[in-house]
C-alpha cells in the first residue's frame, strides 16, 4: 500500500503560479510512473500530466506550455509547476502513482485561482 501525500496548493490571482508536490511511501517498483489529474466543481477528473520513471512525460492540451511536470527519483517525489494560471485551473489536483498496473491516489490538494 502507497501512500501519497500532496501539498502546495492555495488560493492565488489570476497569471500567478503554484508549486505542488508529492511524495510517494511504501513498496516501490523501479518500473512506475507518476502524474497529476485533476476535478473541477461539478465535472469529471481528468488527466493533466504523467512522467515516467525514465523521465518521459505527457501533458494535457489544456495545461501545454503553462504546467511543467517533473520527479526526483531519489525521493520518490513528483511535482507541478502551474505558471500562468487561469481561473479555469481551478480544481482539487490529485497526484497518482502507477505501478503493477496499480493505481495509487493521494487525497488531494485545492488550487484556486480568482480572476
Amino acid at each position: 500500500q502507497l501512500q501519497l501525500v500532496e501539498s502546495g496548493g492555495g488560493s492565488v490571482q489570476a497569471g500567478r503560479a503554484l508549486r505542488l508536490s508529492c511524495p510517494a511511501s511504501g513498496t516501490i517498483f523501479r518500473l512506475n510512473s507518476m502524474g497529476w489529474h485533476r476535478q473541477a466543481p461539478g465535472k469529471q477528473r481528468e488527466f493533466v500530466a504523467s512522467i515516467s520513471n525514465s523521465g518521459s512525460t505527457n501533458v494535457a492540451d489544456s495545461v501545454k506550455g503553462r504546467f511543467t511536470i517533473s520527479r526526483d527519483n531519489a525521493k520518490n517525489t513528483v511535482y507541478l509547476e502551474m505558471n500562468s494560471l487561469k481561473s479555469e485551473d481551478t480544481a482539487v489536483y490529485y497526484c497518482v502513482f502507477t505501478q503493477l498496473s496499480t493505481n495509487s491516489w493521494g487525497q488531494g490538494t485545492q488550487v484556486t485561482v480568482s480572476s
